[in-house]
């Protein structure tokens, strides 16, 4: 059994080699997860000259600033203490910060103890640019995103969070700024053979991180993070969306549904923000996806948030759109649509999950319980039946499921965008209304993402919803005891 100074002795000797380690010596309360052990491990290896451009994107409050813009500057200082750093945010104070705290943990008594020959100058403290005493020859510059940089080359350059907040990531001339200040000020800063990392919350397909993906993407180690762990088909879509490799895991083993951090937020409570924050922001600042807030099918101000439907509605229908029999990757969606006497659509209630079997049949025949008693014989169900003989025992056991409400299966054909078209047209000439609820935002999300989103079971629901309360010509499969015979007719 090892004595407490043993022990004590082979702490110290791993804090001066590895940064985790550096890291819990220098801050006793500091709460490690896998996701920390992960990201420092990645650290120690640009201070090796392993890795030389890293890009980490991680949730909030996560403890990747901690560990990246302030801990790791004062490793780095101990371990190449010839060599000077840049650290630079999207504003001065807050990289000042930054600099301020890697400061006070050099001249802590925690550093002194490890690495007893570094220390500050005395004579340079200012937090925007501080040295170490000779004989090291670093100095730490801070500075905010657009400052001068002239004067100051580095051997490690950090860009944390080079955006401030979503809003102005939107700006494309804010992203332009960045930009520029990343190619003629930042970038011409660093050494030939230095280093850079950026942690960066991903607002915008095309900021910064997504500027240097699309140029020089096989340059970078990058280290995508989600705050909940995905499906390795989402994950798939994702990277592929963002031009990163498919086909990888998640990096840190999780199943799906796991947080990065639990030790500092449960999956109990990174739902909960998921909820207050809307899916738009929750897939850029927590998960590392941004998408575009228009896609190019439809724009958002399309769309108007009603507080109630008229009385004078013409038809209703419900239609729902089955998670594939084939991919397995889709969810399943049913729209209540209705129209008035006006031509004016109304998008009352969308239900969509991804549910088992069991569970959507319980859903489908609640909701048609639900719309029943609200409009009494409002209109028919329909229901997408895919082709073959497991669509058609699908379409049968639906029907059963649903006897005594008047329901239908649809068989439609053509290309999905051709049949969203008319509803489209629509929304471009303002004739859309959805009713307020908790599924607005994540509706309009989907729909503004068609055709480059991962999921348009919603889109596809609406599309077959308009189509049949429009009067348009639909082939409707029917069934008799010896099999399906296929019938064309107008609802």
């Amino acid at each position: 059994m090892q004595s407490p100074s043993a022990s004590r002795g082979i702490k110290k000797e791993l804090s001066r080699r590895r940064l985790i380690d550096f890291t819990t010596y220098t801050f006793p309360t500091y709460k490690v997860d896998p996701f920390h052990r992960f990201v420092a491990h990645h650290l120690d290896k640009v201070v090796r000259g392993e890795t030389d451009k890293l890009m980490i994107f991680a949730s909030p409050q996560s403890g990747k600033s901690e560990l990246v813009s302030v801990r790791f500057p004062a490793f780095w200082l101990a371990q190449r203490s010839q060599e000077p750093i840049i650290i630079t945010s999207y504003g001065s104070n807050l990289a000042q910060s930054k600099s301020r705290h890697s400061r006070a943990i050099v001249e802590s008594s925690e550093f002194a103890e490890l690495f007893p020959d570094i220390k500050t100058n005395p004579e340079s403290r200012a937090v925007d640019l501080w040295e170490l005493a000779r004989p090291a020859r670093s100095q730490v510059r801070a500075a905010g995103v657009g400052a001068g940089l002239t004067g100051h080359p580095a051997a490690l350059g950090i860009i944390d969070d080079p955006v401030e907040s979503w809003a102005v990531a939107q700006s494309e001339r804010q992203r332009d700024v960045a930009w520029e200040w990343y190619q003629g000020t930042f970038r011409t800063r660093v050494w030939e053979n230095g280093a850079i990392v950026i942690i960066m919350t991903r607002w915008h397909p095309d900021d910064l991180a997504g500027k240097l993906l699309q140029e020089q993407g096989d340059e970078w180690t990058i280290l995508r993070l989600p705050a909940l762990a995905e499906e390795q088909d989402e994950r798939d879509f994702i990277n592929k969306s963002q031009g990163l490799p498919t086909g990888q895991p998640d990096p840190l083993g999780r199943k799906p549904g796991e947080p990065l951090t639990p030790s500092r937020f449960s999956r109990e409570a990174l739902l909960k923000i998921k909820k207050d924050v809307g899916s738009m922001v929750w897939a850029a600042e927590y998960q590392g996806a941004p998408v575009l807030a228009e896609g190019n099918l439809f724009k958002r101000d399309w769309f108007y948030i009603v507080e109630r439907v008229p009385e004078d509605i013409k038809r209703r229908a419900r239609y729902w759109d089955f998670a594939s029999l084939r991919d397995g990757k889709s969810k399943t969606s049913g729209v209540l649509l209705s129209i008035d006497r006006q031509g004016i659509i109304y998008i009352e209630d969308v239900a969509v999950g991804g549910w088992t079997p069991n569970e959507r049949n319980n859903v489908i025949r609640l909701k048609a319980a639900q719309d029943h008693e609200r409009y009494g014989n409002y209109g028919r169900m329909w229901f997408e039946q895919e082709p073959g003989s497991a669509g058609k025992e699908v379409a049968e056991s639906m029907v059963r499921l649903l006897e005594g409400y008047s329901v239908r299966p649809d068989r439609p054909t053509g290309e999905k965008d051709v049949r969203l078209e008319p509803f489209r047209a629509q929304a471009e000439g303002g004739n859309i209304r959805l009713l307020r609820g908790a599924w607005n935002e994540e509706y309009i999300n989907e729909l503004c993402a068609v055709p480059n989103g991962m999921f348009r079971d919603q889109a596809d629901a609406t599309a077959g919803a308009y189509n049949r309360l429009a009067g348009r010509h639909i082939t409707v499969a029917t069934f008799a005891d010896k099999g399906a015979k296929v019938s064309t007719s107008v609802f």
